[in-house]
């Protein structure tokens, strides 16, 4: 069986920074050991699947172990392939998701996904993250993963995580953030747990971030920039229970992958 395969670098505006995403375009769903195995050989932070629906497509993630409920950048680069490669004719997107409906729109700043909100709330420093970060955040507080908060971007930058102590956390993974020199603020995103030690650019991620940053900051719209080495920059506006990311995304290969 040949399937078409397409990665994408997401929240990129040139090849080799963001996030790389691998994309397949299903006519069915294939069992799921096969879609893992696909992900696990492609061995990105997310392999994205879709297929046809009645109502739209049918979108699932998978990091190189596990399936996911929600992810930004390999929807980004989901859109980005069905807009670019695949002749969808309009400019919005619905995805039905682990997540509920998701929507990509096309506009003149890239793609806007609408994604949900996700508030978190501030709680005691536990050993095993300070220990994994290798210093003691400011603040720290979780919603699906850890959010822990720095004084400053060089303090972010200079982390050097004990990936082994950070994949005990009983939470998805470890978000570290601080303001920015240029932009509202930064971070960077570990998830060992799930195979992934730094994803180069987390959507989902931002959905804790962006309500985080709104209260703090007193403002809705936000420029946030995620300092891994890669690098990638996403725009977050907070309406109410939702938060809208944009983003853009570059090609850079396309193929046939048999199994």
């Amino acid at each position: 069986m040949n399937l078409e395969i397409f990665q994408v670098d997401a929240f990129a505006s040139r090849p080799f920074e963001g996030n790389p995403a691998a994309v397949f375009p299903l006519e069915q769903w294939l069992d799921d050991e096969l879609l893992q195995s696909i992900a696990a050989e492609n061995n990105l932070s997310e392999t994205a699947f879709f297929v046809p629906s009645k109502d739209g497509l049918e979108l699932r993630w998978f990091t190189p172990t596990r399936e996911v409920t929600l992810c930004g950048h390999a929807t980004l680069a989901t859109a980005h392939v069905m807009f670019e490669h695949l002749g969808y004719p309009g400019n919005l997107l619905v995805f039905d998701t682990l997540s509920g409906k998701l929507s990509v729109q096309k506009n003149a700043q890239g793609l806007e996904m609408d994604f949900p909100a996700l508030p978190s709330r501030r709680r005691p420093c536990p050993d095993r993250l300070a220990e994994g970060l290798g210093c003691a955040p400011v603040e720290v507080w979780c919603a699906e993963d850890y959010l822990a908060v720095f004084e400053d971007e060089e303090t972010v930058l200079a982390l050097q995580p004990h990936f082994d102590l950070l994949a005990q956390l009983d939470l998805r993974g470890v978000i570290v953030t601080a303001p920015g020199r240029s932009v509202d603020f930064v971070s960077r995103f570990f998830a060992p747990k799930y195979g992934v030690p730094e994803d180069p650019v987390c959507g989902s991620a931002h959905c804790e971030l962006a309500p985080y940053w709104a209260q703090r900051l007193g403002k809705t719209l936000l420029n946030a920039r995620q300092i891994s080495k890669r690098g990638g920059s996403i725009g977050c506006e907070l309406k109410s229970a939702r938060v809208l990311l944009t983003g853009q995304a570059v090609t850079v290969m396309s193929g046939i992958l048999a199994v």
